[in-house]
């Protein structure tokens, strides 16, 4: 359970420029600059500096090495810089020629965690495309609080997402889920909040590409799947390329509801 009182924590909805990594990281990191000083955690959405690419020449091109990752980099000097952690996804090449759609949780000391997206949406070219990864949902202990992060179509998948021995108090979903799918997006979120007694963030970009529109679906939702970005603790701040809501979440009120109904208990 949570022991630090309060997280705050903001989801930035980047409209991302096609296959420009240069242009998305210039601008995450205006936006990043508009987010008020005491914000814990900023999430951004899936492949963030590229948008979901399908074709193989545009990935080979656009994907990243690990070891010298100009994109973690960035990430790295933009937490240390505001003092949060950033979390968001982008294209990293396997060892074995294929790419990784891999989500990375960066802390301002430099510290890294990083998960690979394990469900690969079959209605694309993504299982064609990119390499599944095998390793489950990692859980990092960030300020007083367990946070734990998947990707876009993990969503759909509950038993991925089980919180088993209440493992976290937080979720973080990056995505790049079109509003033809809104009203299974919204639901799905808030049905892992309220199974999981979590906070759920789901990070999804604004804007559109060959795949739909995405506008206005990004959330944060509480453990009883209340959407907690209407609160008046809540704000909402405009840049041309990105839109930015924030919340703030209690350890207190999480606490109470684990303890008076202790649902996990019976998880399976």
């Amino acid at each position: 359970m949570p022991t630090s009182s309060q997280l705050n924590i903001a989801v930035i909805s980047l409209n991302i420029s096609w296959c420009d990594p240069d242009e998305n990281r210039y601008s995450l990191s205006k936006a990043l600059d508009l987010l008020s000083k005491d914000t814990d955690v900023a999430v951004v959405p899936e492949l963030f500096t590229t948008g979901f690419l399908s074709d193989q020449v545009s990935i080979d091109k656009y994907s990243e090495y690990w070891e010298d990752s100009p994109t973690l980099i960035f990430l790295k000097e933009m937490s240390a810089k505001h003092n949060m952690a950033l979390c968001g996804s982008f294209m990293i090449k396997a060892s074995n020629g294929l790419v990784l759609n891999r989500a990375v949780f960066v802390e301002p000391s430099g510290e890294v965690t990083h998960y690979d997206k394990h469900h690969l949406f079959m209605l694309s070219d993504e299982p064609r495309c990119f390499q599944s990864g095998n390793d489950p949902v990692p859980v990092i202990r960030f300020r007083g609080w367990n946070i734990a992060m998947a990707i876009c179509y993990d969503l759909r998948f509950p038993t991925w997402l089980r919180n088993r021995d209440c493992r976290y108090d937080l979720l973080l979903l990056p995505a790049n889920w079109p509003t033809a799918r809104q009203y299974a997006w919204k639901h799905l979120l808030i049905a892992r909040a309220i199974e999981n007694q979590a906070y759920v963030a789901g990070a999804n970009r604004s804007g559109h590409d060959d795949y739909g529109e995405y506008d206005n679906m990004s959330a944060i939702y509480d453990f009883m799947g209340k959407d907690i970005t209407t609160y008046e603790s809540s704000k909402q701040i405009s840049y041309p390329n990105a839109s930015i809501i924030t919340a703030s979440l209690t350890a207190d009120k999480l606490n109470k509801a684990r303890k008076q109904f202790p649902v996990l208990n019976d998880a399976d």
